[in-house]
Order: structure tokens, then sequence, then C-alpha cells
């Protein structure tokens, strides 16, 4: 089972050596981690360490989408960016 990790590191402007670095593992620990290979522990800490709940790292971007709403974000900050209409009245 492969997870998302490598695409959520994308996302969040790190790498993940970067990553492995931040959690105090090998890039190899964190390749494994990312073909499924990997503790729960492990898990959560990655989590923690990419700011995002557990799940996100088995779901599909699809499901993500749908949870986020627009899944639109900030590209300066990463704060969740709220679509609405503009309703135009005939006059």
């Amino acid at each position: 089972m492969k997870l998302r990790i490598k695409e959520v590191c994308q996302m969040r402007n790190t790498t993940q050596k970067e990553l492995a670095e931040k959690l105090g593992v090998s890039e190899v620990t964190l390749s494994r981690a990312s073909n499924g290979n990997t503790s729960l522990t492990l898990l959560e800490k990655i989590a923690s360490a990419l700011d995002l709940p557990l799940w996100r790292l088995f779901a599909s971007p699809e499901d993500v989408r749908k949870e986020q709403g627009t899944g639109l974000r900030c590209p300066v900050c990463g704060a969740e960016l709220e679509l609405k209409q503009k309703v135009v009245k005939d006059e």
C-alpha cells in the first residue's frame, strides 16, 4: 500500500530528506514508510510533522478534496481559500 507522503511533502514545499531529518529517521526509513512498511507510531509522527490528520496519508486526492471543500490553499500561508459566488442582479 503506497501512502501519500511524497505528494504531501510536495504540497508542503518540503523534501522527503527534510522530513526525514525533522523526524530523526533515515531517508530509507521514510521511503519504506511511504510504501506502507512502517509502524503506526512513525505514521503518527509523519502526520504530525506534516500538520495533517493521519487519515490523509491514506486517502486518495479526491477524498481529501471532498473533505477540504474547494481544496484551494493560499500559496503563501497555506490557509484554505473559500470561494463565494457573486450574485449579479438584473436591473
